[in-house]
């Protein structure tokens, strides 16, 4: 069996097909690699393509299958990861030239377990250097799917890109500031960013290791718990790693909110945004409570502005703990923007970082206070639509107008940890919005439910960039 639109079914619409053998692991993915062939050279979503592992893989899964030994929802589908997971014997970036020959002896623990699921492993995927806002000129840049010349998003930019345009049926990607969230907003698809230590770091590069995490962008918010079920759970190689047990991300995927509270700050959710922005976040609130949950006003701190805006101290300072191997020892080899972070971070002082930290720690107990009494808070999941970029601003350094404000969506929710997990909400001139929601720690079963419950009646998560059909 194939279809022409294959490559854009969820994995929840896949995986049963594979399980019934309708259509095989093997058929998929050469679909999904012919595909990648035929349009990623324009996209440039790949680092690197593991073609001859991925078959490899795939014929297991449909020996596997064939023999009733099926492991589960990503048995047999071909998936992908930000060039900042180890892979073992692949080479493994992080977006920059410093780190060319780097080829790991071990994978790490979020690709250990992915394989463990049986899922397909396409490849790496591009990313910006170390994780942060610019790229290496070495190495490429991806495009957005939706508008060439428009930005796909940073970090994560590859994933959003990948899972965007059909290109993988789901991607890995990380989150410091809003990584996978930010990808996510602007190409399309759903990003859920896990409560911070649910997964393992282990074998990931770090930008920030008291703000990293690892989790998924897919079609749909069943296929991130799918994912999230896969890669989540205690790891020993990682001490930061939570050791509650793993629930069952898709157990409740009741449609019927009543008794959910949902937060709504409407200043908070339309401050210095797109008036039609806030307006399509605003109506998705309006679905949720058209669902039987219940909107409750709450108030999100005045102070945020000052607040993320120690994120740059708290980010770059960590940054350049973790790159004094290379870093300046090489620093040639860095692109324009990272090696200005890097360099941001090696002059600030410790006072500096003490009181950055004072901010974040006052920020998440303002956080705290607004999520009290509530489920979930609702919000947007970017500040605005995808932009127009050129090759100079995406290869070239910090750009002067850098504005703290734009993260005040994603980087609390970084400092808190506190899941969130945001999804399309409309179309504005042809390119995408997002509306987001934040829960209580270890709460991605609700996020994966509510989410559910929204795509559900409106759809927005089946819209695809129309010249990649």
């Amino acid at each position: 069996m194939m279809t022409a639109d294959l490559h854009y079914l969820t994995i929840s619409e896949l995986a049963p097909m594979i399980e019934r053998g309708e259509i095989s692991p093997v058929e998929v993915t050469r679909h999904m690699l012919d595909r990648i062939e035929k349009i990623d050279g324009e996209l440039r979503a790949y680092a690197r393509v593991m073609s001859d592992s991925a078959i490899d893989q795939a014929k297991q899964a449909e020996s596997e299958i064939a023999a009733g030994n099926y492991r589960g929802p990503l048995h047999g589908v071909p998936i992908a990861v930000k060039d900042l997971c180890n892979t073992q014997g692949v080479t493994t970036r992080g977006g920059s030239a410093v780190f060319m020959d780097n080829v790991p002896d071990h994978d790490s623990t979020v690709v250990a377990r992915l394989n463990a699921a049986g899922a397909v492993m396409l490849g790496k995927l591009n990313m910006t250097e170390g994780a942060m806002g610019g790229y290496n000129p070495a190495l490429q840049y991806p495009e957005n799917p939706w508008r060439e010349g428009h930005f796909p998003g940073a970090s994560s930019s590859g994933s959003g890109t990948a899972t965007s345009a059909g290109l993988a049926f789901g991607t890995l990607g990380s989150d410091t500031g809003g990584s996978i969230r930010g990808p996510a907003a602007v190409c399309g698809t759903v990003g859920l960013k896990p409560t911070w230590g649910r997964v393992s770091r282990y074998g990931v590069m770090d930008l920030a290791a008291s703000l990293d995490h690892v989790g998924p962008l897919t079609r749909s918010s069943i296929d991130a718990g799918y994912v999230l079920q896969a890669i989540a759970g205690h790891d020993g190689n990682d001490p930061t790693s939570r050791s509650e047990a793993v629930p069952d991300m898709t157990g409740d995927l009741n449609a019927d909110l009543t008794g959910q509270r949902v937060g709504w700050d409407e200043r908070y959710a339309s401050e210095d945004i797109e008036p039609k922005y806030a307006a399509a976040v605003a109506a998705g609130v309006k679905v949720l409570e058209g669902m039987g949950a219940t909107v409750v006003e709450v108030t999100v701190t005045e102070r945020l502005r000052e607040y993320v805006s120690a994120w740059a101290v708290l980010c770059s300072s960590e940054a350049y703990n973790a790159h004094q191997a290379t870093y300046p020892s090489r620093a040639d080899e860095y692109g324009p923007w990272f090696r200005q972070w890097l360099e941001n971070g090696r002059n600030h002082t410790a006072a500096e970082y003490a009181a950055a930290l004072e901010l974040r720690n006052a920020c998440n107990g303002e956080l705290r206070k607004t999520m009290d009494g509530i489920d979930i808070l609702a919000f947007p999941g970017f500040p605005k639509i995808a932009h127009a970029v050129t090759p100079e601003s995406m290869w070239g350094p910090i750009p002067d107008d850098r504005d703290p404000w734009s993260s005040r969506f994603t980087a609390p929710y970084d400092y808190s940890g506190f899941p969130t997990l945001n999804t399309p909400c409309g179309l504005s001139d042809g390119l995408p919005m997002s509306i987001q929601f934040a829960a209580h720690p270890l709460q991605e079963p609700l996020l994966v439910r509510v989410g559910n419950a929204y795509e559900q009646t409106t759809d927005w998560n089946k819209a695809h960039p129309p010249a990649w059909e």
